[in-house]
């Protein structure tokens, strides 16, 4: 019997995958389920898994409340300043772990348009893609009915993401701040961040970044970009678990200019004065609200420690081979069945997922998870395909192709009233 050329290739790409070995460090990867869905969710690390297990009995149940002035009260720029250092490339003191990425992202974005109005009273408008996460465009359109301001939308196409002709068109004397996302989540568009900074820069406005569908996927160079803001999750490549809390980068230079609208005591300069005024720490610490969610922060720590171990660049390597594998089988298999590339062809501008286009995709997704192939489904008819390099294989992607195909000849052959 010949082996398929595909699968020979699969085969020999682990051979020869220096990141290989760090799958085994993953729950479940023994199994026969395909995991096609780390975009969204990463897989647990088994050291993840151990690691909280003492922390309920030693940390938490040993230490109890001593272990807030012991370790917990710094967690958060602690492991606020390893990502900086690790997966977005920011010097210590300007990243912290804080609440979900949507408050995270309302506080950044409220911070400045304020004193972006504050300084110039002409800059009411906030500059957003149609295409930006729901989250992002929901807060966005909030803050500017909250506050009087305009939203100015860039339509782009589902298929990619905002250009810098598209921002330098929109951009000028009347726009405070630009959202957008490094990756785009539906086609993983792989945005030119420090090309669409400068111009955001250029017409006097700051610009916030959304990271979640790049962090631990692509390389970032926050500071080396010029960042202003960022906001980023951690449940996705970075293997935080279900709803693990975001990060907030805010550059050094503005941390005493941008007044966080949601003050709370962890943000203060003497926590434990609980005086009877707001006064906030001086550096990132200010954009703290709240307790700090400690069990929900600790177990990215392990993912941290592998991309600090194998290196981004290794990471964004085995990414494209990935993603690149995964559009040459669809090439081969899914277009003759008419399923089209929804995400870009160039590498250079193309995140860490895949999305294929038919419009039978949501029936597809449903059959194939409950053959254990889990990707996921967005609407106009995408089926996304989030490929982690720390713990997804090439022959992992083969297997779920070959269901991919059974299951979708399957359902265009009913349709044809064949099956």
């Amino acid at each position: 019997m010949t082996l398929d050329p595909l699968l020979a290739y699969a085969r020999r790409m682990d051979r020869a995958d220096g990141l290989a070995h760090y799958r085994k460090r993953f729950e479940g990867v023994a199994s026969e389920v395909v995991y096609f869905d780390g975009n969204s969710l990463g897989r647990p690390p088994v050291a993840a898994i151990e690691r909280m297990q003492r922390f309920m009995t030693d940390d938490w149940g040993g230490r109890l409340i001593r272990g807030w002035d012991e370790a917990w009260l710094q967690l958060p720029t602690e492991i606020g300043d390893r990502i900086g250092r690790a997966v977005i490339e920011a010097k210590a003191g300007q990243t912290v772990i804080g609440d979900s990425t949507t408050v995270l992202l309302y506080k950044l974005a409220r911070a400045a348009v304020d004193a972006q109005v504050a300084r110039d009273p002409d800059r009411r408008e906030i500059v957003l893609d149609t295409d930006n996460f729901p989250t992002d465009r929901y807060v966005l359109e909030g803050i500017a009915r909250e506050r009087g301001l305009r939203v100015r939308w860039i339509e782009v196409e589902l298929t990619s993401g905002v250009t810098p002709e598209q921002l330098a068109e929109v951009a000028g004397p009347q726009t405070a701040l630009v959202v957008l996302s490094h990756v785009a989540y539906r086609s993983a568009y792989l945005a030119d961040a420090p090309e669409l900074t400068r111009i955001a820069h250029d017409a006097g406005a700051l610009i916030l970044w959304d990271l979640c569908h790049s962090a631990g996927s692509v390389p970032i160079k926050a500071d080396a970009w010029g960042f202003d803001l960022a906001v980023g999750c951690t449940y996705k490549y970075l293997n935080g678990g279900p709803g693990s809390p975001a990060f907030a980068y805010v550059r050094d230079d503005l941390q005493r200019v941008l007044e966080q609208p949601i003050q709370g005591w962890f943000g203060t300069a003497d926590q434990f004065g609980m005086g009877p005024a707001y006064q906030p720490v001086p550096g990132i610490r200010r954009y703290l609200s709240g307790t700090s969610p400690i069990v929900a922060m600790l177990p990215m720590e392990e993912t941290l420690a592998m991309i600090e171990e194998a290196g981004i660049a290794a990471l964004r390597a085995k990414s494209v081979a990935l993603t690149q594998f995964a559009i040459e089988l669809a090439e081969a298999w899914l277009a003759p069945l008419g399923v089209t590339l929804a995400s870009p062809g160039d590498p250079a501008e193309r995140g860490g997922h895949v999305t294929l286009h038919h419009d039978a995709m949501r029936e597809v997704t449903a059959r194939l998870w409950q053959r254990d192939v889990i990707p996921d489904y967005r609407d106009p008819g995408g089926l996304r395909i989030g490929l982690s390099p720390l713990s997804t294989s090439f022959e992992e992607v083969h297997r779920g192709f070959t269901a991919t195909v059974e299951v979708l000849r399957g359902i265009l052959a009913e349709r044809a009233g064949l099956g």
